[in-house]
């Protein structure tokens, strides 16, 4: 593909056509020299008038045809008379109209705008204008010019025009001058610009290197980087010597900001058993709250009239079920304790035992909520138990605070109204999302954590389970009997062996998983969509977009997602002659596509019949039902809940024919085809195999080599995730011992 020509662009904003604030983007036409030409970008809002220089390219939109995708804008506010008056009628500053407008050029001409910005009161001159009036007219000008100044000069910077109105409605007029005597500022949450972008604006400011505001921003950095990486905090050392060569900077300057930024509460050290470690202020207070919660969950005592015993021995007479004794230990803490985990593999009777604790929670007079970490694995658990469960956000409430935070509803202050809270898929969850739930649920309240330890980690920091498990101080039942019923799957015996480090049988050919040696990742592809598009429908009835789910390691490559979805959409929704298409950079959506939502949007409303409500997260499928070329809208179906998506929106959806391992995980598919491609890389590990074979409900395919799965199987190696919540716990627990 052949990069864009980058062109300039020079003329007056004429109309706008579209404009969304959150995030600046604009659809407007612009008038040149030479023709009209529509423009679209994230520019701030522009109003009818202004004159523009853009530089950007050419692009060509399916309905529109082409426009031009601005990169930047350099504003200048309108210089002719004529221009002046369409800009001031267009509304842009309250209290003046399309009248006014004229009557106010028509006295001061071409030195309008700069009466309006420098001397207001001159505007009393006009019919029309009381002194009131006048200063409501002078309030709302400086707004304008005072936005339009910040974006123009953040613009020079090349900080998006999204930044700059952030930054305006938290400090206003002042912005300017408090970001350029500390441009890391916009480092902080609620604007949230990256820290590399600061330093351009820094350096124009000649801010030196070794500059406590230059260090605590650059401190917080590093470590906000460390938890993309899966880290809640760094060891002393690790967290020293990349401050050092990252921030380039000297021992005593280090010194000088590491002193300031402990002072500061901007970073923590703490003490553990293994050595110092240093986390951002969030990252320790949750995990200070986790382990001191559990902690107090675990002083609980459970009723002494109630005998669970003799409860589950009712259970199983009237349900006819026979647990097993792991089963009816994890059931009794369930009861008796404050806090549990139960885990295990596919095929061990995690949702028997699950159902089982529902059941006598309720008939003890209980109120049990459900949740899960996705709407994937929440829709499943709700199939799974007969009751409704939401995900852990839901049912928490989420909100924006005035800094633009995500905040939770239900907290300390005020909490879920339940006896009982139980949640699934708890090796998707990370830590800061736990310690919300843990404020959120009552002292009284249970809690029963439930999840495959050895299913991938969360994408956050945080390896909460596996730390929770390893501590060794908080009830854990794990399940390992695979039940008869279990033993007769391929797919639960090969996920057995995976899991324990052995080589799957891969000659056996087993009514639900079948192993096809495909090395040529072009033969692979080519194998893969035949299977997906006939072969499979053919032998079983499977339908591909809603039973047959493609997964892959990766999103690179011919046996990546990206490629898989384009080949796979080819095939089973192809272009035809008046289906309406809608595009985004990566893909083109058509109706009848498969697609996934990949970020968490809160408020992004949906209707599911008469029902609506806000709220789709990452990891979310399902089908495009209507492109609309009237309104220039895209609609989704998710499980009934239809959502509407604007042209800016589409990069929320990607197509969902193949997903990598990451985005399958909290879900099941009736068939799963997982591909994976020769050649060593970091994702050849052991428990991404097992996370993708235990997707598979009634079919697995696996394409590839032995030589891979061999690898996969023998690589148990887990990428380090540092976390001093086991100490902590062990400490607080050790703590009240002691006072006990």
């Amino acid at each position: 593909m052949q990069p864009k020509m980058v062109l300039a662009m020079k003329g007056t904003v004429d109309e706008v056509m579209f404009y969304k604030e959150e995030d600046g983007y604009i659809v407007f036409d612009l008038e040149t020299e030479e023709a009209m030409v529509t423009v679209v970008g994230e520019l701030g809002l522009l109003e009818p008038g202004e004159e523009v220089e853009l530089t950007g390219a050419f692009v060509t939109h399916p309905r529109f045809g082409q426009q031009f995708r601005a990169e930047s804008c350099v504003r200048s506010l309108p210089s002719t008379i004529v221009n002046i008056e369409r800009y001031l009628a267009s509304g842009v500053i309250r209290g003046i109209g399309k009248a006014l407008a004229k009557r106010i050029v028509d006295e001061f001409g071409e030195f309008t705008l700069q009466i309006i910005e420098k001397e207001p009161e001159k505007l009393c001159r006009i019919k029309g204008i009381s002194p009131q009036k006048c200063k409501e007219i002078a309030e709302s000008a400086q707004q304008i010019f005072g936005l339009r100044s910040l974006m123009g000069r953040l613009q020079a910077f090349s900080i998006p025009a999204s930044v700059a109105m952030k930054a305006y409605r938290r400090w206003g007029t002042p912005a300017w001058e408090l970001i350029a005597e500390n441009p890391y500022r916009l480092c902080t949450a609620g604007i949230g610009l990256e820290f590399r972008a600061a330093e351009r604006i820094a350096a124009a400011m000649q801010i030196p290197a070794n500059s406590p505001k230059r260090l605590l921003a650059g401190f917080r950095w590093l470590l906000e980087t460390a938890a993309l990486e899966g880290h809640t905090c760094l060891p002393y050392a690790d967290f020293h010597t990349i401050a050092l060569e990252g921030l380039g900077i000297q021992e005593q300057d280090y010194q000088a900001g590491y002193a300031e930024a402990i002072e500061e509460r901007e970073i923590v050290l703490y003490h553990a058993a293994e050595g110092d470690f240093i986390y951002l202020n969030d990252y320790f207070q949750a995990e200070d709250f986790i382990a001191s919660r559990i902690a107090a969950k675990l002083a609980f005592s459970s009723p002494e009239e109630f005998d669970c015993a003799k409860a589950i021995a009712q259970e199983e007479k009237e349900t006819g079920i026979t647990y097993a004794d792991q089963q009816k230990k994890a059931i009794s803490a369930a009861f008796s304790r404050g806090i549990m985990v139960l885990t295990g593999g596919p095929g061990t009777g995690k949702t028997t035992t699950l159902n089982g604790v529902i059941h006598l929670c309720m008939k003890a007079g209980s109120t049990v909520l459900l949740a899960a970490p996705t709407g994937r694995a929440a829709k499943r658990m709700t199939e799974l138990t007969g009751r409704e469960a939401k995900t852990i956000h839901r049912l928490l409430g989420t909100e924006y605070d005035d800094n633009g935070e995500l905040t939770f509803r239900h907290n300390e202050q005020n909490q879920l109204q339940a006896d009982v809270i139980i949640v699934d898929e708890v090796s998707m969850v990370d830590t800061l999302l736990f310690a919300g739930l843990l404020r959120a649920v009552r002292m009284s309240a249970r809690i029963v954590l439930v999840g495959d330890v050895d299913q991938l980690p969360s994408v956050g920091a945080g390896h909460l389970l596996h730390t929770l498990i390893e501590s060794r101080r908080i009830p854990v039942v794990r399940l390992t009997e695979i039940f008869r019923q279990a033993q007769e799957s391929c797919i639960i015996r090969s996920a057995h062996q995976i899991v324990n480090g052995e080589m799957p049988d891969l000659r056996e050919k087993s009514s639900d998983f079948f192993f096809f040696d495909r090395r040529n990742a072009n033969e692979a592809a080519a194998f893969l969509k035949d299977l997906y598009s006939r072969r499979l429908p053919q032998a079983y009835g499977f339908t591909p977009q809603t039973d047959i789910q493609v997964i892959s390691p990766t999103r690179k490559g011919i046996l990546g997602t990206v490629m898989l979805n384009g080949m796979l959409q080819e095939t089973v929704n192809p272009p035809q002659y008046g289906k309406m298409i809608m595009k985004n950079l990566l893909y083109s959506f058509r109706e009848g596509d498969k697609v996934m939502q990949i970020q968490n949007q809160y408020e992004m409303e949906w209707v599911k019949e008469t029902e609506r409500g806000a709220g789709i997260f990452n990891g979310d499928m399902g089908t495009v039902t209507e492109i609309n070329k009237a309104a220039n809208t895209l609609k989704v179906d998710f499980d009934g809940k239809l959502v509407t998506y604007r042209p800016d929106q589409l990069d929320q959806l990607e197509l969902a024919y193949a997903v990598t391992v990451h985005k399958s995980q909290g879900s099941e598919f009736e068939a799963v085809i997982l591909v994976l491609p020769e050649g060593r890389d970091r994702l050849s590990y052991r428990s991404l195999l097992y996370t993708a074979v235990t997707r598979a409900k009634k079919l697995l395919i696996l394409i590839g080599s032995p030589r891979k799965v061999c690898e996969m199987v023998q690589n148990q190696e887990r990428a380090v995730r540092y976390s001093c919540l086991t100490d902590m716990l062990q400490n607080m627990l050790s703590r009240e011992e002691d006072e006990g």
